[in-house]
Parts: structure tokens; sequence; C-alpha cells
């Protein structure tokens, strides 16, 4: 039988014991200076203590919460605009290239189903995957277990349940697979960067 972080972290039940709530009360305290910090240095700079398994190339906008910081991984150039909260009592892997929306929500947390044991304080986690050149729109959350594909976009305000596939657009609560983003797609954006490339 593991420590309650090793169960926590193995996708078992586990309960919040002193070790855990230690590690969650240090984490506010970093998480505090983070959101009050003035300058874009002094965020950077706190922002890697906070979740340290991260590239340097990645930018959160104030305010940001998470539960831990340290099972949070983050590849090169990602984004999160205002409001993130990732829940990371399991471990979130998000590829490189990948932007969040206002307000998006990652909860790796989860409640047992029967009240009797959920009441007697067992919870438990599953991992979240986004992969690499994701968008994921404003206000949008991602519940316990899911994986989304490389290359897909996330409409704004959907809860996603269940695994998106790569290169799709999907949305919706549930959020379910839209359409598949095409060669067509690519073409039509692609040249309207060009076109604006030439712009004097």
């Amino acid at each position: 039988m593991g420590s309650q972080k090793e169960n926590m972290l193995a996708g078992k039940l586990y309960r919040v014991d002193q070790e855990l709530s230690n590690l969650m009360s240090d984490n506010k305290k970093k998480i505090a200076q983070f959101n009050q910090a003035t300058s874009d240095d002094e965020q950077n700079r706190l922002i890697q203590t906070i979740i340290p398994n991260s590239e340097d190339s990645i930018h959160i906008e104030a305010p940001f919460h998470c539960d831990y910081g340290d099972h949070i991984h983050l590849g090169n150039n990602f984004y999160a605009n205002y409001d993130c909260i990732m829940l990371d009592v399991n471990h979130i892997y998000i590829g490189n290239n990948v932007l969040l929306g206002p307000r998006v929500s990652l909860y790796t947390a989860g409640h047992p189903l029967s009240s009797a044991v959920r009441n007697s304080g067992l919870e438990f986690g599953k991992s979240i995957t986004i992969g690499d050149n994701a968008w994921v729109g404003g206000n949008t959350i991602i519940n316990p277990g899911v994986k989304i594909g490389c290359n897909t976009v996330i409409g704004s305000g959907s809860v996603v349940t269940k695994d998106i596939p790569d290169n799709v657009i999907a949305a919706g609560n549930p959020c379910r697979v839209i359409r598949k983003i095409t060669e067509q797609d690519e073409l039509n954006w692609q040249t309207q960067a060009r076109e604006i490339s030439q712009v004097k």
C-alpha cells in the first residue's frame, strides 16, 4: 500500500493527508505571489517555480489556479488566457503550441459515485492529455481522464467528457466531433497568412 500521494498519482482512491495538505498550502502561497505580480518578468519567474515541469517558452495570464503545480507538464509555446484552472491531483500533459482561451478548466479530480464513500473523504484523479497544436476555446471544461488530439480545436463553452481525436473541430455539452479539419481549411488559412505577410 503506497502513500496517499502515490495512490493519488496512480489514479487510486486516496485521502488528503498532512503531506498533501502541506504541498497545497505551499503552492497557494506561490500562486498568490504570481497572481499579484505586476510585471511579465516576475510572473515568468514565478510560474517556473509553480510548474517546474515546463519549457521556458510558456505564458500564463493571471489569475491562474492549480492544486500542486508539479503534476503539470507543459510543452513549448504554451499559452493560457485569464482565469485558467488546473486541478492537478493527477498529471496534466500538454504538448507544444497549445492555446487555452479564458476560463478554461482542466479537472483531473473526481469523486466516488457512492455517497457513503464520497462522504468519508476519499477521492481520486485521472490524468488529462492535450496534444500538440490544439486550441481550446474559452469557458471549456475538460473532465478527468480525457485525451484531446493533436491539431484539434475545441469550441468555446464545451464540456469535454470523452476523448477527442486528432485533426477535428469539436464542441458542445457534451463535446462531440463536428467535422474534420481538412486540407482546404489549411489552404485557406495559409493563403490568408501569405496575404497579410505581403502587406507593407
